[in-house]
């Protein structure tokens, strides 16, 4: 049986709790190390796992081989080059970077040391994710709505970097994938959004066209009194609602649904009045998602690892992780570009 890799988590915040819990838990890892500038703090979350606890990641022994980055954003750069300059494996949490700009330079960075950079984007790994991703499905429209109370975490950054862009990261995903594997063109972006407790956008609503006539509408508010966290996806195979929160989903696949469609051909447009009686949702053959029970953190990191072990490019590459950065930051460029209406 292969020797457990050596990682460490740089950041003890609540990001960094959660790696270093799952490194713990894993038998294809040994967790070596915290590393946070808040020295107590990471000595409060290796005393909890019989570690190291360091302030800087200088400090970190040679052995160590991969390492995940919870940090906050300002510094994913500076740390992660450091750990690549090293020949550590990094798995970044998102946003790879603060601007398109740094991300493009830790993506060519990585790229010109042959080093493993992945990206933390977590909901890929989200159970009805990967259930939906098993399908063959070409999208034209897609939907997302991620909501929830302010947790007085990242308010440094607009919610669109914060919360939105992992619904950006899964519709390029999804896009992609529909295409073949090619990266999907954007056409045009439309948005608006509205700061509320800071200076940065707090709710914000974007609708983006890409080249091929595919359409999403992505909205995310971080003000809202409960949480929700939905995506739905139509396309001429099917329609599937994916709720994150929960990790379940629903397909209503057109092949399963043949009987109710040539009914509709059938008929002409008045006739079809005449089955207004009929319950339109019973008729419908609905199909749950085949879900597996795999926390979305856990199957990341033993993806990131798998990577390190193999070689394997990562699920979600550095090139993922500045495509999503790129329409983030035309998403916020909409925002702020938007007319109001003088009072």
């Amino acid at each position: 049986m292969p020797q457990p890799i050596p990682v460490a988590v740089v950041g003890a915040g609540r990001m960094g709790r959660h790696h270093a819990r799952i490194y713990r838990e894993l038998p294809d890892a040994r967790l070596i190390a915290v590393v946070d500038r808040r020295i107590e703090r990471a000595k409060e979350l290796a005393a909890k796992h019989g570690v190291a606890a360091l302030a800087d990641i200088d400090a970190l022994p040679s052995e160590v081989a991969a390492v995940s980055v919870a940090a906050p954003t300002s510094v994913h750069v500076p740390v992660a080059e450091a750990l690549l300059a090293r020949g550590v494996a990094v798995l970044v949490e998102k946003p790879l970077a603060p601007s398109v700009e740094e991300g493009r330079r830790l993506m060519e960075y990585a790229r010109g040391r042959g080093a493993l950079l992945a990206v933390g984007h977590t909901e890929r790994f989200n159970p009805a994710v990967r259930a939906l991703q098993r399908l063959d499905i070409h999208p034209r429209f897609i939907e997302t709505e991620r909501v929830s109370p302010f947790t007085f975490r990242s308010a440094d950054i607009s919610v669109v970097a914060d919360m939105m862009i992992h619904d950006i990261d899964i519709v390029l995903h999804l896009m992609a994938r529909g295409a073949g594997g090619a990266r999907p063109d954007v056409a045009r972006v439309e948005a608006v959004g509205v700061s509320v407790l800071g200076p940065h956008e707090d709710v914000a609503n974007a609708w983006v066209a890409f080249a091929n006539g595919a359409v999403a509408n992505l909205t995310a508010s971080r003000l809202a009194l409960k949480t929700h966290r939905r995506l739905r996806v139509f396309s001429p195979q099917a329609y599937l609602s994916v709720d994150y929160q929960n990790k379940n989903g629903i397909a209503v696949v057109k092949d399963a649904n043949l009987d109710i469609l040539r009914l509709a051909a059938e008929r002409k447009a008045e006739d079809l009045a005449d089955l207004a009686h009929l319950d339109f949702g019973k008729l419908v053959k609905v199909e749950p998602l085949a879900v597996d029970d795999v926390e979305p953190l856990q199957a990341e990191l033993e993806s990131f690892l798998h990577s390190v072990r193999t070689g394997d490019p990562p699920a979600v590459s550095a090139e993922d992780g500045v495509a999503a950065l790129e329409l983030a930051e035309r998403v916020v460029t909409a925002i702020r570009s938007h007319q109001w209406e003088k009072p």
